[in-house]
């Protein structure tokens, strides 16, 4: 397999609408009529010759805005982590950002030492990288929090913390002190917040850890509101999970099958319907939860019932889907790796995550890339799809221009 095409950073600014540019063209009126002069009339001697027309200078043509590749374009869908606090030279993880294959990653607190240690490694990716890189952790607060205060980084205190104090001022200077710690670090993109419903408080992975802001809707709403304008008022990007709502589970689905389908309502929509509605949802991740409500044979990642139907249809939402790790048991334990990577895919899914944290594989970054080129060029997954995701992802990493 070659290589794709290595476009510059400039043309993919270029390209993506991260750089606006039109060149204008000049209209040239025709010479004024003139009556014709006889033969026999000859020029006045006081009066000086006309000069001669200066030629107008061509309009130069535009530069041509670079086509990407079909390489290119599934290395925007894939977002994979990596193990250590610097980019270690010649491992597949740094070749398949350097080739392009892998253009977004997400942290975890083993690649955290200090602010200066993360800065250096973020910038390092980005110099990497032939196209601007989303870099993403999970850094919501309380017990989700990949940055924290033993290693130089701000306290971020959980959203149920927040939404007691009830005081959305509170909330937003919270997100922006988050955000500007996220944002010297080189991060541009917080898997947070939450808008999961605190539905069921015995929750493993929602609501016994704080997770949630509220069982309320509007509360969870307005404070996930002021987190996030907290974030964009320092630059940093935000994303809302877990589509469509895993506050009534009673399992995790890091660890295996989830179903929420007696204890999910629809009232669970509501943060989502609603931000979306505002304009400010950056990016959707979604839940490996099954939910025969919504689709009797999937799980809400690889359900397209769920994404374009419920999502995109009746939400109205069409920026970008974020998976939730595809190494989670809820999907590694019953969907063979590149089933479950087509599966998401046709679903409707954007971006593939793939934290490599659960069970690391250096490898995980050029399978994953291979498997998708590989569904595509089999016509398992339709190029338009691929072509949708690139041009969603495009227009997110737009906002950070």
């Amino acid at each position: 397999m070659t290589n794709p095409p290595r476009h510059s950073r400039r043309d993919f600014l270029r390209g993506s609408g991260f750089a606006l540019g039109a060149a204008i063209l000049a209209a040239c009126g025709g010479a004024d009529a003139r009556p014709a002069a006889t033969a026999t009339a000859p020029p006045s001697p006081t009066t000086p010759p006309p000069p001669a027309a200066t030629p107008p200078a061509p309009t130069p043509s535009p530069a041509p805005t670079p086509v990407a590749s079909l390489e290119e374009k599934i290395g925007q869908m894939l977002m994979v982590g990596f193990a250590g606090t610097v980019l270690e030279a010649g491992s597949p993880f740094a070749a398949a950002v350097e080739s392009g294959r892998v253009v977004n990653t997400v942290h975890f607190a083993r690649n955290v030492a200090s602010p200066g240690q993360l800065a250096a490694l973020d910038a390092s990716l980005q110099a990497l990288s032939p196209v601007p890189m989303l870099i993403a952790t999970d850094q919501e607060g309380g017990q989700v929090a990949r940055l924290r205060p033993a290693q130089g980084f701000p306290a971020a205190v959980s959203a149920a913390e927040l939404a007691a104090l009830n005081n959305l001022d509170i909330t937003r200077q919270r997100g922006a002190t988050t955000a500007r710690a996220l944002a010297a670090a080189g991060i541009n993109l917080n898997l947070a917040p939450v808008v999961d419903l605190n539905a069921n408080p015995s929750n493993p992975v929602i609501g016994a850890i704080g997770r949630s802001f509220s069982a309320s809707p509007g509360v969870v709403t307005d404070q996930a509101l002021a987190f996030i304008a907290g974030h964009h008022d320092n630059g940093v990007l935000c994303t809302l999970k877990h589509f469509p709502g895993h506050g009534s589970s009673t399992a995790d689905s890091h660890l295996g099958f989830v179903d929420v389908t007696e204890t999910w309502s629809e009232v669970e929509l509501e943060p989502f319907r609603r931000i979306i509605a505002a304009g400010q949802a950056d990016a959707i991740m979604t839940a490996h939860i099954f939910n025969a409500n919504l689709d009797p044979d999937l799980p809400a990642t690889l359900s397209h019932a769920t994404i374009e139907g419920v999502l995109r249809g009746d939400l109205g939402y069409d920026g970008v889907v974020i998976t939730d790790d595809m190494q989670m048991g809820a999907i590694s334990q019953y969907y063979g790796f590149e089933a479950a990577l087509e599966l998401a895919i046709n679903a409707g899914a954007d971006i593939i995550a793939i934290a490599n944290m659960l069970a690391y594989d250096a490898s995980a970054a050029p399978s994953a890339f291979t498997a998708i080129l590989n569904a595509v060029n089999a016509g398992r997954i339709p190029t338009a799809r691929i072509d949708q995701s690139y041009q969603r992802i495009l227009k997110l990493k737009a906002k950070l221009a």
